[in-house]
């Protein structure tokens, strides 16, 4: 890699300056720029040597004239992520730090460039630069160069950012981009005396975060891993109306507090968040949420966790989806559920990709990504809410029923889960004598051993897990189980695409689908309304 040139005169300039720690002594440290907002990538070392690595994507050679049209892997987020100029915002902290102002003239030369070649509105600016996502991301680098660069031309653009984020029209309530463009507004607002953004946005937020995070504490983005994000960003506009000498209000106080449970509750006992909706199950939260007062929470978002044990690797876990129609990050994974156990991941979602407009992300979306059940011969609904309409708690056995209309008619799915001796139990049925199939997706780390007589049974390596199918007391024969293909696919991790085995089951008018983690041999009986599989027994309607 090339570094960037540095003129001799301000090599001199630096060497005057003493060491480094003694130039930082000199350098006022600014709200704006401390605090953790940067990315871990690119390094200030690569920004200075011109070439970024964003989104987890390759280098990009930036080089000393930047190119701002550029689109390197024609990926939405990486453009995005490259235009908020967080990049450049790096140098501007490293100057606070070190002191050193080869940072804050190399910061200073990006952001005058990119002023200059991505005027609001001009012809040749991409449409994209001035989304409501990059402008809320990139009010943050700009205010913090502005604690150290006094320009008309900074302070004019920020000016700029301030009136979009100011437009109604372009408000995204009850989202988390809502959230950035209020803490952006606030910050401009406060840096330069600007009290009637500052009272705009503080009053937006309020709104916003009774939209986003329900009373019960979880996001209404139906997506878990965004949580974490809105969470965090809460913390920020918090701190930052404080710092404005602005009261925080209690609603937003109390929502961002109990966003920690829905975040403990969502997470299994891998240390990994449950991968439902946009959401990577390489996502590891980094907040403390302490402990929950309960194993299992039924949110009316549209969520059901629970578990064996808190603080225990070793604790089954699972969650269950229904709840409002799709919207902002969610999937058409109603009725769906997850399932680890015994340090196990064994039922998974199709997970999520990436935010390209692809085939394969907008299959990501569709029910077949997920463990859902389909009423044969009829039509899928998009965007049908569902309702959990009972219940059964125990300390070591809980059992739950959901229902939605998503094929026209009513389909309906139980769902049992015991401890201790680890089982999840599944009854699918739709009215009007329609028959049901369902959809298991296994953790690509499970291979099939055997498939007969209604058993399934996949190991990674000594760990076995068993799949069962009855309709009415008898053996349901004639799964189908495919690995790549139409439907064995997961996405574990952002834009990574990975075989897995799934199981189609054949159509019947009820379907008692039963997990059991841990053996290749269960003990099966079913008679007189009861199913007993290894000693375990329950009603063969499981609630």
């Amino acid at each position: 890699m090339r570094r960037l040139a540095i003129p001799l005169a301000l090599m001199l300039a630096l060497g005057a300056l003493g060491s480094p720690a003694q130039a930082a002594d000199k350098v006022t440290r600014s709200a704006e720029c401390q605090g953790d907002w940067l990315p871990g990538t690119p390094t200030v070392t690569d920004v200075m040597n011109g070439e970024i690595s964003l989104v987890g994507l390759p280098a990009y050679k930036l080089g000393k004239d930047v190119n701002w049209a550029a689109s390197p892997y024609k990926n939405r987020s990486w453009e995005f992520v490259f235009q908020s100029l967080r990049w450049m915002g790096s140098l501007v902290v490293e100057y606070e730090n070190t002191g050193e102002q080869r940072y804050l003239d190399r910061a200073t030369e990006i952001a005058k460039d990119w002023v200059a070649s991505n005027k609001y509105g001009a012809r040749g600016t991409p449409s994209y630069v001035w989304k409501d996502h990059p402008v809320s991301l990139r009010t943050q680098p700009l205010l913090c160069l502005s604690k150290h660069v006094n320009a008309s031309w900074l302070k004019d653009s920020l000016a700029t950012h301030a009136k979009l984020l100011s437009n109604a029209r372009l408000y995204k309530k009850g989202h988390n981009h809502g959230i950035d463009q209020d803490i952006a507004l606030m910050g401009i607002g406060c840096r330069y005396g600007r009290k009637d953004w500052v009272s705009l946005a503080t009053g937006r937020l309020t709104g916003t975060v009774k939209l986003d995070v329900d009373a019960q504490g979880a996001l209404m983005e139906q997506a878990p891993r965004y949580a974490v994000y809105v969470y965090d960003r809460l913390q920020v506009a918090m701190t930052n109306m404080k710092e404005c000498g602005r009261k925080v209000p209690g609603e937003i106080a109390r929502r961002a507090a109990a966003l920690k449970d829905f975040v403990a509750h969502s997470t299994m006992p891998n240390g990994y968040m449950v991968p439902i909706g946009d959401g990577s199950a390489e996502t590891e939260p980094k907040i403390e949420t302490g402990t929950p007062k309960q194993e299992v929470k039924a949110y009316r978002a549209g969520y059901v966790f629970g578990r064996t044990a808190w603080d225990k690797p070793e604790s089954a876990y699972y969650s269950i989806r229904y709840g409002p129609g799709t919207k902002f990050h969610g999937h058409e994974d109603h009725l769906g559920v997850t399932y680890y156990a015994q340090g196990h991941d064994i039922l998974m979602d199709g997970g999520f990709h990436s935010y390209e407009k692809s085939s394969y992300r907008y299959w990501t979306l569709s029910p077949e990504a997920h463990n859902v059940p389909t009423v044969v011969g009829a039509k899928f609904r998009p965007r049908t809410a569902s309702k959990l309409i009972k219940t059964s708690y125990g300390k070591d056995r809980q059992a739950f029923r959901l229902t939605d209309k998503a094929y026209g008619v009513s389909r309906t799915r139980s769902v049992l889960v015991n401890h201790g001796q680890d089982l999840m139990a599944v009854l699918d049925t739709a009215s009007g004598g329609k028959k049901v199939s369902n959809i298991w997706r296994f953790a690509p780390s499970l291979k099939v051993v055997s498939k007969s007589g209604g058993k399934v049974v996949l190991a990674d390596g000594k760990f076995k897990v068993t799949l069962l199918q009855l309709s009415s007391c008898d053996k349901v024969g004639g799964q189908k189980v495919s690995r790549g293909g139409k439907l064995g696919w997961v996405s574990p991790t952002y834009l990574s695409k990975t075989a897995t085995n799934v199981v189609v089951s054949p159509a019947a008018k009820s379907l008692l689908t039963v997990i059991v983690p841990g053996t290749d041999s269960p003990k099966v009986s079913c008679s007189g309304g009861k199913v007993s599989v290894d000693g375990v027994s329950f009603s063969a309607g499981l609630l």
